[in-house]
């Protein structure tokens, strides 16, 4: 797919992207490397995969790592259940060695993500979403998956892979990964977004919410998210859950009084929501002197109590 067309879909999704993302995504794809997306949670990483599968009209098999993620959770296992039914109904079969073989063909075999996306006819966008929470055995065991795009199963032999899927891992860097995983991927480091690009998303995500009350969201998540004693920067995800919530209560403009009420929406812990208790909440919600918010100044620099 080439760079206009896929900048096209993603229009089509209303994704904002720029040129480095649009370029990065072209290339990836074009010469079949996974892509390694990079940054804070909730920049927004994870919508990359589920963009490209709208945009590729592909399937998107998602692989969440976690401590202690192992082959047999990622992979595949076997349908013990299954297989001890069959056991049972069969206990009386002649023929040891032909049981013995069913029981570990295909129809037993439960398929995981990773044997999942490779299995398949068509072929899909497999999201692997942090990746650094998994430990460096399972980072190697995925490595030796993404270079040979084939597994081995031990009572079944090789399986190699019927399709390439496109491959999109996230870390939000919570441990170092290997060299030899960076060498194998085209890279990607996502910031939050700036004023103007949060803006567009929720412009592009809500477009039925008043254009004002979404310019002052946007520079109050701007605000929230510079305030070192926030612990957990709001995700852009939060952004339009918060914008969403106020154009539900029919709130036009954010007021104090508004934040107060809403800030449920936007900070997720009990410290962080004291913090905003502390802060003097006419900081988060005057717009004095911020004229940049692409509304041509018209957002409402005043305050009305």
């Amino acid at each position: 797919m080439d760079l206009i067309t896929l900048k096209q879909k993603m229009d089509e999704c209303h994704y904002i992207y720029d040129d480095t993302l649009a370029t990065v995504l072209t290339v990836a794809l074009n010469l079949g490397r996974p892509l390694l997306i990079e940054g804070a949670a909730g920049v927004g990483k994870t919508e990359i995969a589920k963009v490209m599968s709208s945009a590729l009209d592909r399937d998107l098999v998602r692989l969440q790592c976690y401590e202690g993620l192992d082959e047999s959770k990622a992979l595949y296992e076997w349908n013990y259940q299954k297989q001890l039914l069959s056991i049972q109904v069969n206990m009386n079969e002649a023929d040891k060695e032909k049981l013995t073989k069913d029981l570990f063909s295909d129809e037993y075999l439960l398929e995981r993500p990773l044997l999942k996306s490779i299995r398949s006819e068509k072929p899909v966008v497999l999201l692997i979403d942090e990746i650094d929470k998994a430990d460096e055995e399972f980072e190697a065991f995925l490595l030796e998956l993404l270079s040979e795009m084939q597994v081995t199963i031990p009572e079944v032999g090789t399986v190699k892979a019927k399709s390439i899927p496109f491959v999109v891992l996230t870390s939000n860097r919570a441990r170092p990964l290997s060299e030899a995983l960076r060498r194998r991927c085209a890279y990607l480091y996502i910031e939050y977004p700036d004023l103007e690009k949060e803006l567009a998303i929720i412009r592009a995500k809500l477009p039925h919410v008043d254009d004002r009350l979404s310019a002052q969201v946007a520079l109050a998540v701007q605000k929230l998210r510079s305030t070192e004693a926030i612990l957990k920067k709001p995700s852009i995800a939060e952004t339009l859950d918060w914008t969403a919530a106020l154009d539900a209560l029919g709130i036009r403009e954010l007021t104090p009084d508004a934040l107060r009420q809403t800030a449920g929406f936007i900070l997720k812990n009990a410290e962080d929501l004291a913090v905003l208790q502390e802060e003097d909440p006419e900081v988060l919600t005057h717009h004095h002197h911020h004229h940049d918010c692409g509304c041509g100044g018209d957002c409402g620099g005043h305050h009305h109590g």
